[in-house]
């Protein structure tokens, strides 16, 4: 049987079927000869489809291939079998552009509520950290600590302390969790009679802290503290001195206000801004 190579080469001349202008043409002796195999051969002589395929239908045009031999014969399979393949791309390529779409459009949709979601969560967070939502927070955090402290009494005045014992009871029977502020005056003293009404502002400014008064002389002060020490402040807690402020005029001045008290209470850790820990209004 003859190879695909002899078949394409045309080494046998029986099975070559076309040609073309200017190939090779036999003589009338050899047309004849062969004329005459071919005759013997009859209607039903076998053509070999790989060399010779049938021929094209109507309408149907060479592929670019103006040679009808073995070589256009070959090079029109081979500009077929590249159009296939290009079509397979093509519709290959359009149903992974299909594919993506659909990817796509499922998503966007997907990733857009995701985003409103996330969104959301952000607003609600900013609001959570809004300056306001963690001051009111602060407030309350600071107001239940101080009812599990035992913070939960408001005095809200000064109280007036007549007697050496009102004093030791003033300070001995508090919850030892209240700070106790008790002014030393004496009347005679200016500062002292400016700085009671600055600390009857403070006590409703302050109604968990105590805040008392006591005259020198009922305190049992010397003449020598009353000229040189007044006004006084102690400040106790759990009995304990926690703060011992004499002539406080020091470093408030002769003229000073409740705002100047506090700020001076506030920078020597006595009191705790009321801004942090005032109680909520019932």
């Amino acid at each position: 049987m003859a190879t695909l190579e002899d078949k394409l080469m045309g080494e046998k001349l029986e099975y070559y079927c076309s040609s073309s202008e200017g190939e090779y043409e036999p003589d009338d002796d050899e047309a004849g000869e062969k004329g005459g195999a071919r005759a013997a051969q009859g209607p039903q002589a076998y053509i070999d489809p790989d060399v010779c395929p049938p021929p094209p239908s109507a309408g149907y045009r060479s592929m670019g291939s103006t040679n009808t031999g073995p070589k256009g014969v070959v090079e029109d399979w081979q500009r077929f079998k590249q159009l296939q393949a290009e079509r397979r791309e093509e519709s290959e390529r359009q149903r992974i552009e299909l594919a993506k779409k659909l990817t796509m459009t499922t998503a966007t949709a997907q990733e857009e509520e995701e985003r409103k979601k996330q969104e959301e969560l952000e607003a609600e967070f900013a609001e959570l950290m809004s300056e306001d939502f963690l001051q009111q927070y602060q407030k309350q955090r600071m107001a239940e600590m101080m009812r599990q402290c035992g913070h939960s009494q408001n005095f809200g005045k000064v109280l007036n302390l007549n007697s050496h014992e009102e004093f030791l009871n003033c300070v001995e029977k508090e919850n030892k969790h209240t700070t106790i502020i008790i002014h030393i005056y004496d009347k005679s003293v200016s500062a002292c009679a400016t700085l009671n009404k600055c600390l009857d502002t403070l006590a409703t400014e302050y109604p968990t802290i105590k805040f008392a008064k006591i005259c020198s002389s009922v305190a049992g002060m010397s003449r020598d503290f009353r000229q040189k020490g007044l006004p006084a402040l102690l400040v106790y807690k759990a009995q304990a001195v926690i703060g011992n402020f004499v002539r406080v005029t020091d470093d408030l001045s002769d003229d000073f206000f409740p705002s100047d008290v506090e700020s001076f209470l506030i920078e020597n850790g006595i009191l705790v801004d009321k801004n942090l820990y005032s109680l909520p209004q019932q």
